[in-house]
């Protein structure tokens, strides 16, 4: 993040402070998409990742004098928004085991492509959703905060609460697992190439 963009961050949080809540709607704006995004890679499912982000941004805001400034805002509100999805899923298990429960959400298809390459974007999206399902939520949100969040490891550290060494040997088991996974689903998929 440049000076500038943090600069405006800090202004904004001190200004919700102090109670505007048109600075609280700019923060959200800036952030909801890419935490919806995260939030469904490892939901994967659109609506719970929806009233998590809800939820997340909810809690922030209550929470926003235990704001620290000393990591990113985004990083800060990620950890929240995890935490209720990690939450999410462990009340989710419960009611599972009364019964099946069956959500699977579908990415919304591009349409500046084609109709081949939004077909072929779309299967693997699904081989990859599928993939990324079968991985314990420690190894999958490894690799979403790293390889689709593009956070730093610190980053991740502070999200996850631990030291930097357990997020270099998740990420790199989360990559082992993925790797075997997407090799037994599409043996071919790994020697095609692009």
């Amino acid at each position: 993040m440049d000076d500038q963009t943090r600069f405006e961050e800090e202004r904004l949080i001190a200004a919700c402070r102090q109670g505007d809540t048109t600075a609280y709607g700019t923060l959200v704006r800036r952030y909801q998409d890419r935490l919806h995004h995260a939030l469904y890679r490892f939901l994967q499912d659109t609506d719970d990742a929806l009233d998590v982000v809800q939820e997340a941004f909810l809690s922030a805001y209550l929470a926003l004098g235990d704001f620290k400034g000393g990591a990113r805002f985004y990083t800060w509100l990620y950890r929240i928004a995890m935490n209720h999805a990690i939450d999410l899923r462990r009340r989710q298990a419960s009611a599972r085991r009364g019964g099946t429960v069956d959500a699977q959400a579908r990415m919304p298809p591009d349409h500046r492509q084609g109709p081949d390459q939004t077909a072929m974007r779309r299967d693997t999206a699904e081989m990859l959703h599928r993939a990324l399902g079968k991985l314990s939520p420690e190894h999958r949100l490894a690799l979403i905060l790293k390889d689709i969040e593009g956070m730093s490891y610190e980053e991740m550290a502070e999200v996850l609460a631990v030291p930097i060494g357990t997020v270099r040997s998740r990420l790199h088991r989360a990559r082992l697992e993925l790797k075997d996974i997407l090799t037994q689903a599409s043996p071919l998929l790994l020697e095609e190439g692009p």
